[in-house]
């Protein structure tokens, strides 16, 4: 499942999403925010429309204080928006965030050449990896090591026997439909477990950051106690970067930092494995509900050996 050898591969952009920290653009005039609503006017290029999904794929600049230059896909709530737009197209437009969604409007085409000049970074630094294979459904999950958010060293052996769910994401990342929506949700996993009377106790949550040299063991506590997490059955774990990036990997996991930034672009997975220490399934992106999850651990902690 695991070989030894170790390439280099180059840094991927134009993931799913980039999160972090840091030119305004002339755009139409947004409205006053709420205490827990943010707007930027921001500036771009179109690299896919995604109408079906109400959603289009950006090349963005910097939006100050908020997130460095990257690409990401943004949720539109009017897909009348983008009507006469095409991949390559240079835009305006406003982004919207509160505590939990986060969309753009008033999309305006611009000439590329008017575009500030901070152009997205095309490739990251180089970083060791394992040469590994996908995980398929069925598949054992690999015994990698980790340490938790108490310093403690954690392997993924020591959960045979428990329905395990774990999912990928860096504390920094603000964006409230992105990391923050799985911190949210696995927390909503966890109190639906811990208050049905008849579900399994046999149960762990696995809350894996790619961002080792930033999210040590002091700070995933801290973030942990933030999102109100139960010791007792939800982890946050961070380890070697070699190790994060070969599981990620395996389950389509897929994750760059730009150079001289502290964001990162990346997709979303969430993984469940049963209490025999197979994968059960792989849950791409962001769109499953709580309950879902819930349903699908209770299962996976039934099947015994």
């Amino acid at each position: 499942m695991q070989r030894s050898a170790f390439i280099f591969i180059l840094g991927l952009t134009a993931l799913s999403v980039s999160c972090g920290k840091n030119n305004p653009h002339p755009a139409p005039p947004a409205p006053a925010a709420s205490p827990t609503q943010q707007v930027f006017q921001v500036a771009g290029t179109i690299l896919e429309l995604l109408p079906a999904e109400k959603s289009v794929r950006i090349k963005h600049e910097a939006i100050p204080d908020y997130m460095p230059a990257m690409s990401m896909p943004f949720d539109v709530k009017d897909t009348n928006e983008l009507a006469g737009l095409v991949a390559g197209d240079g835009i305006v437009f406003r982004l919207t965030v509160t505590e939990k969604e986060g969309w753009i409007d008033l999309l305006k085409k611009v000439s590329v050449s008017a575009l500030p000049k901070n152009p997205v970074p095309m490739t990251g630094p180089f970083r060791f990896v394992r040469d590994v294979e996908p995980l398929n459904i069925g598949d054992p999950l690999p015994d990698y090591r980790f340490t938790n958010q108490l310093g403690q060293p954690v392997n993924l052996a020591q959960f045979r026997g428990q329905a395990l769910a774990f999912t990928f994401i860096f504390t920094r990342c603000p964006y409230p439909t992105f990391c923050p929506l799985m911190s949210n949700n696995f927390r909503e996993v966890q109190d639906l477990l811990l208050k049905t009377p008849a579900a399994p106790t046999n149960w762990q949550l696995l809350t894996i950051s790619f961002d080792p040299e930033w999210d040590t063991p002091r700070r995933l506590k801290a973030y942990a106690a933030g999102v109100r997490h139960d010791p007792r059955h939800w982890s946050f774990l961070t380890g070697n970067l070699v190790d994060i990036t070969a599981i990620a990997e395996q389950v389509g996991e897929v994750f760059t930092r730009e150079p001289n930034s502290e964001g990162i672009s990346h997709n979303l997975r969430t993984v469940v494995v049963d209490a025999r220490g197979r994968v059960r399934k792989i849950i791409p992106e962001n769109k499953w509900q709580p309950a879902e999850l819930v349903a699908e651990l209770v299962k996976a902690a039934a099947i015994k050996e």
